[in-house]
């Protein structure tokens, strides 16, 4: 009896220990669950630090980029001096006389007196005073980026677009026509010449050649559309008379992509470096007033084509020009052909 209380006490005591092994082992692994658990969310954190660390670095590049670009405009790119390498050929003692590396010097032929008289009248005087491109100052944010919209008297900008480097025909050898690009100019309405109208200019993907539209807030529904900005801008003087189809159309003023202000900013702007046939232009900023006759503002507030005010002043002229011809008598045209 005894015995089998033994047997049946030990057998019990056995399950205890392993009971209580299992809650050991039961106890480990909800641990080690929790560890990875936090080491998962540990990682996760890191790949989010690391992905803000990367948008910060491409930030920083971008602005390091705009800061070279704005130093270059204040002071010009500076280009190193060529120099001549010497290198002396053999051992110490026997010395050699060096040999100076670089461009062979090119014999000078002595001219004679009269041979400079002749090329000097030959060939023409270059003007001292050559026009600049005068880039004005506009609003940046802390990152060095425009503030949209960018305001240039009639013209607004209120997007600069994306450069499509892979389609030779978006660009040419003086002008980018990024898509999306958008301005907006006041200019004669559609509808009555005497009234002034707001006119959305757009650059739009059209496949193997640029789409240039230009829309009026008086006429939504007919957008003028041309492959060209000069064509654009020609539908628009004919659509506003047929005594404007005369005019030499401007559209790359008309849109604003030829300022030297917005052209600076699309230049700088990414993947311009690739494009084929584009020649980078060189801006200088406004310092002085004296920069002012060479900017672009006054330009259009004479050109008929682009100022309200011009075409009206333009148009009045011209009109009362044949009016005042009507009114003079036939006696005094008589005399003065006498007279001559």
């Amino acid at each position: 009896m005894s015995n089998a209380y033994g047997t049946t006490n030990y057998s019990g005591t056995y399950r205890n220990k392993d009971y209580q092994e299992n809650l050991l082992y039961k106890k480990k692994l909800k641990r080690l669950k929790k560890w990875i658990k936090n080491l998962v969310f540990e990682n996760s954190a890191l790949c989010d630090q690391v992905a803000d660390m990367q948008n910060s670095l491409a930030v920083s590049k971008e602005e390091r980029l705009m800061l070279v670009k704005k130093l270059n405009l204040f002071q010009g790119e500076i280009e190193p001096p060529t120099l001549t390498t010497k290198t002396q050929i053999g051992n110490s003692n026997s010395p050699v006389p060096p040999i100076e590396i670089g461009t062979p010097k090119k014999t000078v032929k002595k001219r004679t007196p009269t041979e400079v008289s002749v090329e000097a009248k030959q060939k023409p005087k270059k003007n001292s005073k050559t026009a600049r491109k005068v880039v004005q100052l506009i609003p940046l944010d802390v990152h060095g980026r425009p503030i949209f919209p960018i305001s240039l008297g009639d013209l607004t900008v209120f997007s600069l677009g994306d450069v499509v480097a892979d389609k030779p025909a978006y660009h040419t050898e003086d002008l980018i026509f990024p898509i999306g690009y958008c301005s907006t100019r006041a200019y004669a309405s559609l509808k009555d010449a005497r009234v002034k109208s707001l006119y959305t200019c757009k650059i739009l993907d059209g496949g193997f050649k640029p789409r240039f539209e230009i829309v009026s807030d008086s006429d939504l529904d007919q957008p003028l559309v041309g492959s060209t900005p000069d064509e654009c801008h020609w539908r628009l003087l004919s659509a506003i008379s047929p005594s404007l189809s005369s005019i030499t159309p401007k559209g790359a003023d008309f849109f604003g992509i030829s300022h030297p202000t917005i052209q600076n900013l699309i230049q700088s702007s990414p993947g311009t470096r690739k494009l084929a046939n584009y020649k980078q232009q060189k801006f200088a900023i406004k310092k002085s007033l004296s920069d002012r006759d060479t900017s672009p503002a006054t330009e259009e507030e004479n050109d008929p084509s682009l100022d309200f005010t011009a075409l009206h002043r333009h148009y009045s002229l011209t009109s009362v020009y044949p009016a005042i011809k009507q009114e003079i008598p036939n006696d005094i045209i008589h005399f003065q052909g006498l007279l001559s």
